[in-house]
């Protein structure tokens, strides 16, 4: 019988809905329900090339829709504002230089202030100034957030639109999709009319953010050709494997991640500080620290953050890297995850070499086994819910 909880943490995130949470996993008890003409992707099963090899690039593939990105995706949430002026021009140019690196994949959303014009503008240089086969390797994912509306087929197509007229491509590499209230189904009807310019060449991959595993489900017994599910997942917030990646390892979608180095919290300037006192550490001046700060008090705090992140430091000097680099592979291997995001504030700062660390960094047994026993907070799909029910809690 299932059980519920209610998530009484109501000010520590943002929210739309009330709703109860539901424990029992549906998809585990019907295993078969998925219909016939339900979607399963798969990743590549063709010869790896070289990169896939050593584990830069993966390709999320369903059906004839595949889709090859880099594992480590450049977020570009901090252009939204809120973590310092951006240059355009700066901007772009370090954009270039990420890609120069070969972290070519660009995840960015209709809202994230001027993102997709940013990389309009990149995309440009990158087809004057470098070669074609350089071209093909740069990917440039977007999100679609609409208000939940009627989703009539003009209606998703005129949005699509502005954002293939904004990121100046004929063709979206990745539409992702997130829907406010899962109270109205309109969302199947707008990922259907998705599917349908997809079909028409206007986007080449269709995928969610935020959606939980119920809605997953949903989604994928409809027939909807989506390829990842994009969610919050790092070394304290685990609920992605509870629920999440028991379906995406029966159906094939692959999960896209996002706060795995929690903006910034798990890294070495937060190591040894103490934020219960005012003005003590370093400040939480952005978003995202102050966002991920919240779900660290979720999670048990301030103290038990440190004792975890002291046991990432002695995995990162073991094997000569930095914390963030050990907080991304860490999720990296953990089941169903395709990719992991790592924002990046262009032209303001820049982390290309401790990026490009992580793809050589293996975590062996020991490092496991220590992180496990750091991540000791609490249990967060009961303390919020399934992936992205922060979103919707009133």
């Amino acid at each position: 019988m299932a059980t519920s909880t209610v998530f009484t943490g109501v000010s520590l995130f943002k929210s739309k809905n009330s709703t109860k949470l539901i424990t029992s996993t549906r998809f585990s008890d019907s295993k078969q329900q998925l219909s016939p003409n339900s979607v399963k992707c798969c990743s590549k099963t063709t010869t790896a090339t070289t990169e896939e090899a050593t584990g830069r690039l993966v390709t999320v593939k369903n059906g004839n829709d595949s889709l090859e990105i880099c594992r480590v995706l450049n977020g570009m949430w901090q252009t939204s504002g809120g973590w310092g002026r951006i240059d355009r021009d700066a901007a772009v140019e370090s954009m270039l230089r990420y890609a120069d690196a070969g972290l070519s994949t660009f995840d960015m959303a209709d809202h994230y202030g001027p993102a997709e014009d940013l990389y309009g503008i990149f995309i440009n240089r990158v087809r004057r100034e470098r070669p074609p086969e350089y071209l093909e390797k740069v990917r440039g994912l977007t999100k679609w957030v609409p208000p939940p509306v009627k989703m009539t087929s003009g209606y998703v197509r005129e949005n699509i639109d502005v954002s293939r007229k904004r990121m100046d491509v004929p063709s979206l590499d990745m539409l992702q999709f997130h829907w406010w209230d899962y109270s109205n189904p309109g969302y199947l009807d707008a990922l259907k009319n998705l599917t349908d310019l997809k079909e028409e060449g206007k986007i080449k991959t269709v995928a969610l953010t935020n959606f939980d595993t119920e809605r997953l489900q949903i989604i994928l017994e409809n027939g909807i050709p989506v390829v990842s599910n994009q969610v919050q997942h790092s070394i304290v917030d685990m609920r992605p494997q509870q629920k999440m990646a028991e379906l995406c390892q029966l159906t094939g979608v692959k999960l896209i991640t996002y706060g795995t180095v929690m903006g910034g919290l798990l890294s070495e300037k937060f190591l040894d500080t103490n934020l219960t006192i005012p003005f003590a550490g370093p400040p939480l001046n952005t978003p995202s620290l102050q966002k991920y700060k919240r779900m660290v008090d979720a999670w048990g705090g301030w103290s038990l953050f440190q004792t975890l992140l002291k046991t990432l430091k002695t995995v990162a000097s073991k094997h000569g890297v930095t914390i963030p680099t050990v907080a991304v592979k860490y999720i990296l291997d953990q089941t169903a995850v395709a990719g992991s995001m790592v924002g990046v504030r262009l032209g303001l700062s820049e982390h290309i070499q401790d990026t490009n660390a992580i793809f050589s960094l293996v975590l062996d047994e020991e490092d496991v086994n220590s992180i496990q026993v750091a991540q000791r907070g609490k249990d967060l799909l009961r303390v919020i819910g399934d992936c992205g029910d922060e979103y919707r809690r009133a």
